[in-house]
């Protein structure tokens, strides 16, 4: 993706196995677009959940409008996920089997204009897989310094 703007979820990728990949668009106000696109969103502790029947993101922070008045937002709001129909019931017919959950990876700016958000349908990793990661992570780092002697 070329997009100028790419915020991603680094502890999605360690905590969880990502099965499916979905792009959504996301409901804001005007002061948290801006805010996007000055860069300050903080996707660490945000999930997705569903409310009904629409999907909703929680705990996504994004800071307030530096030039904003007292039309800012709040931080953490609840903010509706935009999703094909199918996408969505999809999502929750499969987020409510037992391991399932739903992720966001990633926040970016679509080059349309748009904020998008990709979520995953993740299952949660154990420990013995978090170590086998940080192993191959620190092998893979060793080889590209040994290849480049």
């Amino acid at each position: 993706m070329s997009q100028d703007l790419y915020i991603k979820n680094k502890k999605a990728y360690f905590e969880y196995h990502v099965l499916d990949e979905y792009e959504a668009g996301i409901k804001l106000l005007g002061t948290e677009i801006k805010s996007i696109r000055e860069g300050k969103a903080n996707l660490n502790d945000a999930f997705c959940t569903f409310i009904g029947s629409q999907l909703y993101v929680r705990n996504l922070h994004i800071a307030e409008y530096s030039h904003g008045s007292f039309y800012n937002h709040e931080q953490k709001r609840d903010r509706v996920l935009l999703l094909h129909k199918k996408e969505l019931k999809k999502l929750q017919t499969r987020s409510e089997e037992k391991g399932f959950t739903i992720v966001p990876l990633a926040l970016f700016i679509s080059p349309r204009g748009f904020a998008k958000l990709k979520i995953g349908l993740a299952q949660g990793k154990k420990t013995f897989d978090k170590r086998e990661t940080l192993k191959e992570r620190d092998s893979k780092i060793e080889m590209d310094r040994a290849l480049k002697r």
